[in-house]
């Protein structure tokens, strides 16, 4: 089985409601899907959107880096060759991570389909079905209250509630949360780089004091600032998670050498795939830190490449895996189904998806 041809189309799925962060906010979903052809007829399916105040890509440079730099290289190569094929698409250029996240996983379900194997199974098979949180977007405290509890309503047991704009008014949003759900849903805050080290301290003792009973925070201060990290996570008894701190494994080496942070959100289109993903849940493991899978606002593609990695490996112990729920309408034929707060992986060969409808070739 060679690749013959690579193609990017984009499709747009408007959201059930905004989604809203400390860094932008998406009304719609625009995500661009990648067909990697093979000699023998198979097609191979990758995704990537466009997550500019993150990895700084856009549609555009995606499609570029994908059509005429890092896919041509891969054209004519053996799928049985993945790790080669891996290496040719890391090193085709700098950056440019979603681009390589989109190749990456492409390759990985032809290779999927090339042996007759599931994904979640390729990559360790520890379970068939994993469990995600639901996001509630940053809104006033009554309306994120009220979005909490229609997640609950529909089977979510870990809330995923962005903060990151105010810190007083965060601290009245997340209380809202809680009196909203009770004391048995886990809540876990998400920051997305708003507040200051010295400020994040005070405001998660705070909650801590209050009993708002906080399972994690993730990324609280700027991605950059590696000390004021490691200085919230010596401070405070709630867990501290890096994200946007954590592109690379040389990210990841840096924070968990310093201990900088009680665990890992890894995510493909930061890691650049699923291989490059594979490794730094490695290099967590061995330190003996776990890992969330978190996604940005992929389509049912990435969401499949992603849920397959976790389901594979136990170093995955939380996932955030629920854009694909966020969105209004389902343009993917085949890959995960939603089981209320849980992600079935499929059985079929590599990420199990027949098709997207409505997909439009640039």
């Amino acid at each position: 089985m060679k690749i013959q041809d690579i193609r990017v189309g984009k499709v747009s799925i408007p959201l059930k409601t905004p989604f809203k962060t400390a860094l932008r906010r998406v009304d719609t979903a625009e995500d661009l899907i990648v067909q990697v052809r093979a000699d023998d007829g198979s097609v191979g399916y990758g995704n990537a959107p466009a997550t500019v105040v993150i990895t700084g890509d856009s549609h555009e440079s995606v499609a570029a880096a994908i059509l005429h730099t890092i896919g041509p290289k891969l054209v004519g190569r053996d799928i049985d060759d993945r790790e080669e094929i891996l290496q040719a698409i890391q090193s085709a250029m700098v950056h440019n991570t979603s681009a390589k996240a989109a190749l990456d996983i492409a390759v990985h379900d032809l290779f999927g389909q090339r042996y007759g194997m599931p994904l979640h199974r390729f990559f360790g098979g520890a379970r068939c079905r994993v469990v995600s949180d639901l996001t509630v977007s940053v809104n006033e405290p009554a309306v994120m209250a009220a979005d909490a509890r229609r997640a609950v309503a529909a089977g979510y047991r870990h809330i995923k509630v962005k903060v990151g704009l105010d810190g007083a008014e965060d601290f009245r949003r997340v209380q809202a949360v809680r009196q909203a759900v009770g004391p048995d849903i886990s809540i876990r805050l998400d920051a997305n780089q708003g507040w200051k080290p010295k400020e994040a301290v005070r405001l998660i003792r705070r909650m801590e004091d209050a009993g708002l009973d906080i399972e994690l925070v993730e990324q609280p201060v700027a991605a950059w600032d590696f000390e004021g990290l490691k200085q919230v996570t010596d401070h405070v008894d709630t867990d501290v998670m890096a994200d946007e701190s954590a592109f690379s494994l040389r990210d990841v080496f840096r924070l968990l050498s310093i201990r900088a942070c009680d665990l890992i959100n890894v995510k493909l289109m930061k890691a650049g795939g699923l291989g490059p993903a594979a490794k730094i849940a490695a290099l967590a493991e061995s330190a003996g830190v776990g890992c969330m899978m978190g996604c940005m606002l992929e389509s049912k593609v990435g969401i499949t490449a992603a849920a397959a990695l976790s389901a594979g490996r136990t170093v995955f112990v939380k996932n955030d895996l629920d854009a694909a729920d966020l969105m209004a309408s389902d343009p993917v034929e085949g890959g995960i189904s939603y089981e209320a707060n849980e992600l079935v992986l499929p059985e079929r060969p590599g990420l199990g998806i027949t098709g997207v409808k409505g997909w439009k070739e640039l």
